[in-house]
């Protein structure tokens, strides 16, 4: 079975203002949808046969994706915290 690995890190810095190091761009909704890129990303993942995702993310943002992966209503197969 497919293994989904979402890379959801980064700082911040290429988006500014709308980006801060404390909220990046993966974190906002930038679209006309009011879900942010990560949720969009977990959403698309839904119409394949793979298991939940594992989300790759810096240490300082784990309760922001644990936050919008339960908002998604998307199981996970956990989530990786870079320094």
């Amino acid at each position: 079975m497919l293994q989904p690995v979402i890379i959801a890190g980064g700082s911040g810095t290429r988006l500014w203002p709308l980006s801060r190091e404390l909220y990046p761009k993966q974190f906002l909704a930038l679209t006309e949808s009011d879900k942010s890129m990560l949720e969009l990303t977990v959403e698309r993942l839904a119409a394949l046969n793979c298991a939940p995702p594992i989300v790759v993310c810096n240490e300082d943002h784990r309760f922001i994706v644990a936050e919008q992966l339960r908002l998604s209503g998307s199981s996970n197969n956990g989530i990786v915290l870079e320094p």
